[in-house]
């Protein structure tokens, strides 16, 4: 020890840091310390009266349940940290809570059951992550009633007390008539009492004035959520009345609260505390309740004599020690001993000893002074105790998880829409007024939409819709103010300008003035749903590019934010700025983007000009939404890896913007910086280590130069190379190997602003030194430069202690605030165990850590940064640390039985592990994620017990505790229990949620793909980065994530389920023999039109379900999984081309590798044998043999009948297509258990009547001069047909005759709803009729020389079926040929999901004719998304280009409904079709049941289309199965 203690004597552990006066009032029983510098140094160093078993302290006394002031003035806090000014009055609540428990056994009541006046009952609840509630009932005074106050605390929300009065347990509840202010009665059952609001504390009291309510029970509710808050899933309960022993009204003298103080914090290790921290400690020591002064005093002091005197007597030579002495011996004791860790007990023994031995010396004679000079240069004589061994911690392997919804976790990105309920409501009602206008003018089709804009005013908005009908340029612009409004404004040839309008394009009703217009705006809409006023202003010269203006209305002038409004007429948005086209910046916020390239020679110059311009383009980031800040993203992470310069003159702390899952991912290219002093300690400690290891010259003196001017990440690099250098015995080619494959080179050392030169040359008696002083050096780099470093995050976050770590001796960084009581020893536990080699517990407390952080991630909070880059260092520890388990999982290597689906011990152990893996790994994903919908029902359909099996439990055998629990939670070993009876239906479900993981994974990757790649190729492009980094960019970022490890697994996982499942490697949807060339494509969909001049077979890698087969193909494989019954797998089967699915990619890789060889396939209904050939076995091919040109179809133009709409009755073949006869025909035919949808239909030649109509004569001349471009081979034009088609006009006719059909067959007319109904069934009538012109019709006509003008499209009409599920059926087997078994597919929703291009497998069962009530499943559903819809009608193309002898003409034109239907992602754990096997077994049975029978009707195999809807089939068509 020095000589000299001073001033620092306790700074190192005894106190904190920093001793100060401080004043403080105590008010209601709280005492509240307010931090003040005095202006003088006290003569002791410490302040604080602790003498040991005894503090010279005033006898203030702290009463109980009063609200009396009282003024209290200590001398001395214990930490520096502002949550632990509570300390002394936290422990003067634990002392009271002594006295007076506040549980409710241990009240002070008067013998009959009630409180004594002045005393109260207090309980806390936990609501919802740090959100508490507080109830304290006090009792009443002379003149007043009984209290009940409520105090929930950490709240944003808006809460109300759902209340009522008991008389006995378990009756109806009484409604006091004693109630607060704004209390209402709820339906004669309860009250509810809204809570006072203040800050982020709610507060409300209750007056009681019947005697004879026993008790209150009371709900929290959130009314504008609708969340309600319970105790344990039942009523809060609070006594009233109870039986208890008397117990006096006593006070608790100041002197044992301050002990309680000094106790706590030495127990705590002499620590800062969070109040969370407060009341952990608090909750841990309160033991005994009822006590007396004398009691406490006792377990305080663990002296027996104190219970029979309050105040020890001390002799007069003792008095006069004073208690800095006492204290400064007390330190020099403990530092002598080692700086153990002392109990309380053993540190107010220690006090003693203290005291005996400076006794000892005052009674040889020596004076005070001398006493306190010899005790400052440590001269007293001690009997240091030995120092204990340290004790061998036990740690616990796993933490205890708590359960959790995994809904709780779900985020759903602003374009996901809401989920479907069992009663779809109509989407408009969540809308606005003028969201519903301009949805229905955008469903109006009134040309391509070019711009759109809803602007707020006030709470009011204002609509600029602009379109492109014709070439010309429309605006429509409509607002609900509530005044009539006038438009002025202008027109633009340059932006911003204003020029007058031409007169000709003036709307009626204009005032022209000096370069502007005025005109008001129509009043409000005929229809009741639309009360908006609106104006039309049509354009017709391209020359002007925009539109300038501003609103008067109610004697007011509106502009936007203080500027004119402004709409361009060719863009989509005039804040988004995205490049679509086809130059450079495709696809990205390209105005933000070039910004960044001008100003990156000015970001060079450090890292203050580098963030304070991202900070600075964060809101025009955050206005271009996800490309923005994709842009930003590029940027700072080819900083980060070093592909632009980052420092040339300064070093200051990066300012970070903010924005969910692309902030996380921005804030990971980019340090934390420094906190304190921290950033300063970079530049003085390399002193340090210069001077106290010798090494002033060369390189080392060259990076201080470097550090001093400006310090960045590269110095954690340096640091980390010279640490390898050193251990690898000085080996330079070490040292140069660490910073190159961290991207530092020779030139980067030389372009810093101080360069460095010079390589180490160190020797060898500086290593141990070096070592330990650059290992301290590395956490002050990377607490300022590395924030995803899980110490430094974590130190961060909880605080450095007042002694500091390493070389961050004296800087104090306090804990975030609010952190939950259990997170400190949480974070703990993560830190101990980083390095297990078994990472399963690891993994537990890594996870759980992230749950209980993710609260505080969506509050507000100053130290927000920290805990984001705590959460960004917990992820990337979940990612190593399954790194590191997989690498046991690749050593496993288990064998198992195949025939029935048998697994041994060891495939067992393997498959619960890596199960286990994974949905960990999911919920971390989750937890990552912005729109993680997917994901989450991912987790949740892999963790519900009742999805995975009926019987059994798997032999746990030597599984991790962790894994054994978390297993058992989740449900895995349900799923594995059917293996030992050899059942393989656990593999299929398995295998489904692995396949919708796998496209969750795909579509997390597309999105990083489109949202990122084209900002990294034209950032990379105008900053000369290097083109390999810039093809790989987004590819990086997706291998650095939790995604790839997930990958890595599900790809470990699959063999084994697809073995144990029987479902080999492939899926035959066709098996036809080919032999072809090999050509590798991409996408199906891109190749669909071409024409291959030999016979090929196409390996796709993307197969979406509605493509074409392209001429010439002759197979088609993919790794893809379009449904058996899809597009696609329907008409290779009509044109005989072998299609599958390849599910093992080393089998694909092969196929792949084999491009330009000609092969041979031979495929079964389970396989495909395929082999190399000669370039001479393709003439005795049979794919040579059947070649030859396609006989051209004929077909018959249909005229028109004289009729617009007809009934079913009336449905002829010279009417409609065979769609429409045989729906008619099932009418009265099959069973009662089969619906069939009422139906009408627009007949044959309806669409060239209304095309001839004299209101259309322009569309018609339109149409005519686009199909002769047609006839030339401008297929570009098809887009454009389809568009014109959508402007045709009704004729009234036509609208008379079908409202009159629909009306006399029971079906509801749209034009009943309003006019803007009519106008949205009329939009579905023409896009069914343009689907003719769709690029997959025309092309499959051409393909068989089909006369596309003779081409004729009736509709059918029919009513929606609100569909529970969708099905198809095949009457034959079409795998297999089996007539005698009935194939079908069910998915949850529409069918459109089913037959379109909708990634992921439907339910699919087989059923025997035989035997209808035994269905057999084939695979499990693992489509994400359903289509759902209001109550609406559908239109149904009916064309006689379908179904012909030799063509599949079905599907290629489109159904449409009237209304949008809703994407939703699903939720299969709660499905009965999947858990209930009773319901699935009657669903599926009558699905059979009915394709039976309409085959029978028939006499044919027949592909049926239907849904289901509360258990009932309905068939909406039919057709010969081909």
């Amino acid at each position: 020890m020095s000589n000299s203690i001073g001033q620092n004597l306790l700074h190192q552990s005894l106190l904190p840091s920093t001793v100060r006066e401080h004043q403080s009032t105590c008010i209601a029983g709280k005492t509240l310390f307010q931090a003040q510098a005095t202006s003088h140094i006290r003569k002791s160093p410490l302040t604080t009266k602790f003498l040991g078993n005894r503090l010279n302290v005033r006898k203030t006394t702290y009463p109980m349940a009063t609200n009396r002031t009282l003024s209290v003035s200590p001398q001395a806090v214990l930490a520096t940290d502002p949550a632990s000014q509570n300390l002394f009055s936290e422990s003067s609540s634990w002392l009271k809570e002594c006295l007076h428990c506040a549980l409710p056994l241990s009240l002070s009541n008067n013998g009959n059951g009630l409180l004594n006046p002045g005393t109260y009952l207090g309980r806390k609840f936990s609501l919802d992550g740090n959100t508490e509630l507080q109830v304290i009932v006090r009792a009443p005074t002379a003149g007043s009633v009984l209290q009940v106050d409520f105090q929930v605390t950490n709240s944003n929300d808006n809460l109300t007390l759902h209340w009522g009065g008991m008389r006995k347990k378990k009756e109806k509840w009484l409604l006091p008539t004693r109630r607060p202010d704004g209390t209402k009665v709820y339906k004669d059952r309860a009250l509810r009492t809204p809570l006072i609001k203040s800050g982020s504390n709610s507060f409300l009291s209750i007056e009681i004035d019947d005697p004879e309510l026993q008790a209150i029970e009371f709900l929290i509710v959130d009314e504008a959520q609708n969340k309600w808050f319970k105790h344990n899933g039942d009523n809060f309960h609070i006594e009233l009345r109870l039986k208890g022993k008397l117990i006096p009204n006593v006070s608790v003298p100041e002197d044992l609260v301050q002990i309680q103080a000094y106790v706590r914090w030495e127990r705590n290790g002499k620590q800062t505390y969070t109040p969370e921290e407060d009341k952990a400690s608090k909750s841990c020591i309160m033991d005994s309740h009822g006590s007396s002064n004398e009691d406490i005093r006792a377990r305080l002091t663990n002296k027996n004599e104190l219970r029979e005197s309050k105040v020890l007597p001390l002799s007069e030579k003792t008095s006069e020690i004073t208690d800095d002495l006492v204290q400064t011996q007390a330190y020099i004791r403990w530092e002598k001993a080692g700086k153990p860790q002392y109990s309380a007990d053993r540190q107010l023994r220690e006090f003693e000893e203290a005291r005996k031995e400076l006794q000892t010396e005052l009674e040889k004679g020596m004076s005070l002074d001398d006493l306190r000079k010899k005790i400052m240069k440590g001269e007293i004589q001690t009997k240091a105790p030995k120092q204990q061994e340290k004790k061998k911690h036990v740690t616990i392997e796993r933490i205890q998880r708590k359960n959790r919804d995994p809904m709780q976790l779900l985020n759903k990105h602003a374009k996901v829409p809401a989920k479907a309920t069992e009663n779809t409501s109509t989407i408009s009602k969540a809308l606005s007024t003028i969201e519903l206008f301009a949805r229905a003018k955008e469903e109006h089709g009134d040309g391509p939409i070019i711009n759109r804009k809803i602007y707020k005013l006030g709470d009011k908005e204002l609509l600029v819709l602009v379109t492109k009908p014709s070439g010309k340029t429309r605006v429509h612009l409509a607002t609900d103010l509530n005044d009539p409004a006038t438009l002025h404004w202008a027109l633009s040839k340059q932006a911003g300008e204003w020029l007058g309008p031409p007169p000709s394009i003036l709307p009626p009703g204009s005032v022209s003035s000096y370069k502007a217009v005025e005109t008001n705006f129509s009043g409000s809409s005929d229809d009741p749903t639309y009360k908006v006023q609106s104006l039309d202003i049509e354009v017709d010269d391209d020359t002007y590019v925009g539109m300038p203006f501003v609103l008067f209305s109610g004697g007011r002038w509106m502009k936007d934010n203080g500027s004119d409004f402004y709409v361009e007429f060719g863009v989509e948005s005039k804040e988004v700025q995205k490049d679509f086209g086809g130059g450079k910046g495709k696809g990205t916020a390209k105005a933000l983007l070039d910004k960044i390239v001008d100003m990156e020679s000015e970001a060079q110059k450090s890292f203050m000009h580098r963030f304070n311009i991202a900070a600075d383009l964060t809101k025009e980031a955050k206005d271009a939404g996800e490309l923005g800040l994709a842009g930003i993203l590029v940027w700072m992470r080819f900083m980060a890896t070093r592909q632009l310069i980052w420092n040339k003159n300064y070093n200051v702390k990066p300012r970070c913007p903010s924005y969910r899952e692309l902030l996380r991912m921005i804030m990971s290219t980019v340090g934390r910086g420094g906190e304190g002093d921290v950033g300063q300690r970079i530049r003085d400690e390399i002193l340090v280590i210069q001077r106290n290891n010798d090494c002033k010259g060369g390189m080392m003196e060259e990076w201080h130069q470097k550090l001093h001017n400006n310090t960045s990440p590269d110095d954690v690099v340096i640091c980390q190379a010279l640490i390898n250098y050193i251990k690898s015995d000085f080996d330079i080619s070490v040292y140069w190997k660490t910073l190159n494959e961290n991207g530092i080179t020779k030139e980067r050392l030389l372009s810093y602003d101080r360069a460095i030169h010079s390589e180490p040359k160190l020797s060898r008696n500086q290593k141990d030194g070096l070592l330990r002083d650059l290992g301290n050096y590395m956490r002050t780099l990377k607490a300022v430069h590395s924030g995803a470093d899980l110490e430094s995050a974590v130190s961060n976050c909880m605080g450095y202690k007042s002694e500091g770590k390493g070389f961050m001796v004296g800087v104090h960084i306090n804990p975030v605030s609010g952190l939950p009581s259990e997170f400190p020893d949480l974070l703990q536990f993560v830190l101990q165990h980083v390095e297990d080699k078994n990472v399963e517990g690891l993994l537990e407390g890594l996870l759980e850590a992230r749950e209980e952080l993710r609260p505080l991630l969506s509050k507000p909070n100053d130290r927000l940064k920290d805990l984001l880059f705590l959460d960004i260092a917990l992820d990337s520890t979940v990612r190593t640390a399954i790194e590191r388990g997989y690498e046991e999982l690749n050593n496993a290597k288990p064998e198992f039985q195949s025939s029935k689906g048998y697994l041994d011990n060891s495939v067992h152990a393997f498959l619960q592990k890596i199960m286990y893996f994974i949905t960990l790994l999911l919920e971390n994903l989750a937890l990552s994620s912005d729109d993680n919908e997917d994901l989450i029902y991912c987790l949740k359909i892999s963790a519900p017990r009742n999805l995975f099996g009926i019987i059994g439990t798997v032999a746990r055998g030597n599984m991790h505790p962790a894994m054994t629990v978390y297993l058992e939670k989740q449900g895995w070993n349900q799923a594995l229990s059917k293996s030992k009876s050899g059942d393989h239906h656990w593999a299929l479900f398995a295998k489904s949620v692995l396949d919708r993981t796998r496209l969750a994974l795909t579509s997390k990757a597309e999105w990083f793909q489109q949202l990122l790649q084209p900002s990294a190729e034209y950032l990379g492009s105008q900053l000369g980065v290097d083109q390999r980094a810039v093809n790989i960019f987004t590819e990086e970022i997706i291998r650095a994530g939790s995604a790839a490890s997930l990958s890595l697994l599900l790809n470990r996982l699959d063999p084994i389920l697809r073995i144990t499942a029987n479902l080999g490697s492939w899926q035959v949807i066709c098996p036809v023999e080919a032999v072809g060339y090999v050509v590798v494509v991409n996408e199906l969909l891109a190749v669909q039109n071409e024409t291959y001049e030999r016979p090929t077979i196409l390996v796709a890698k993307s197969v979406r379900g509605e493509e074409e087969i392209p001429d010439g193909a002759v197979a088609v494989l993919t790794p893809d999984m379009p449904d058996v019954l899809s597009h696609v797998s329907v008409r290779a089967r009509n044109s005989k081309v072998c299609f599958a699915t390849c599910f093992d990619p080393d089998i694909l890789a092969n196929l792949q590798a084999k491009q330009g060889k000609l092969l041979q396939l031979k495929p079964t209904s389970a396989d495909v044998v395929y082999s190399e050939l000669k370039e001479g076995d393709l003439t005795s091919s049979t794919n040579e043999e059947d070649s030859g040109p396609l006989k051209p179809l004929t077909l018959v133009k249909k005229q028109f009948a004289g009729r617009y709409a007809i009934s079913s009755e009336e449905f002829t073949s010279e009417m409609v297509g065979a769609k429409s006869r045989n729906i008619a025909y099932l009418k009265g035919k099959v069973p009662s258990s089969v619906g069939i949808p009422t139906s009408v239909a627009l007949p044959f030649g309806v669409f060239e009547k209304v095309l001839s109509d004299d209101l259309n004569q322009g569309v018609a001349k339109k149409v005519q001069l686009l199909q002769k471009k047609l006839g030339r081979g401008e297929y570009s034009i098809l887009g454009e047909i389809r568009k014109t088609v959508l402007e045709l006009a009704a004729p009234p006719k036509l609208v008379e005759e079908l409202k009159s059909k629909m009306q006399s067959s029971g079906m509801p007319w749209p034009g009943d709803e309003g006019k803007q109904r009519w106008e949205q069934a009329w939009v579905a009538i023409k896009k069914v009729w343009a689907s003719k012109w769709n690029e997959r019709a025309y092309f499959s006509t051409r393909k068989v020389k089909l006369d596309h003008n003779f081409l004729c499209m009736a509709v059918l009409v029919q009513e929606i079926i609100n569909a529970d599920y969708a099905f198809v059926i095949h009457t034959t087997n079409p795998s297999s040929g089996d007539s005698s078994e009935i194939y079908a597919e069910v998915v949850k929703g529409l069918g459109e999901t089913l037959v379109g291009a909708y990634p992921g497998r439907a339910l699919s069962f087989i059923c025997k004719k035989s035997d209808l009530n035994c269905p057999q499943v084939l695979g499990y559903p693992s489509k994400p998304i359903g289509l759902f819809i209001r109550q609406s009608i559908i239109f149904r193309s009916d064309s006689n280009g379908e179904d012909l002898e030799g063509y599949a003409g079905a599907g290629l034109y489109d159904s449409v409904p009237m209304d949008k239907e809703e994407k939703v992602v699903l939720d299969y754990s709660s499905d009965p079709l999947i858990s209930d096997v009773k319901f699935q077994k009657s669903i599926l049975a009558s699905i059979a049941g009915a394709g039976k029978a309409i085959e029978d009707l028939y006499g044919s195999a027949q592909d049926i289309e239907g849904v289901v809807r509360d258990g009932k089939i309905y068939v909406v068509q039919t057709r010969p199965q081909m």
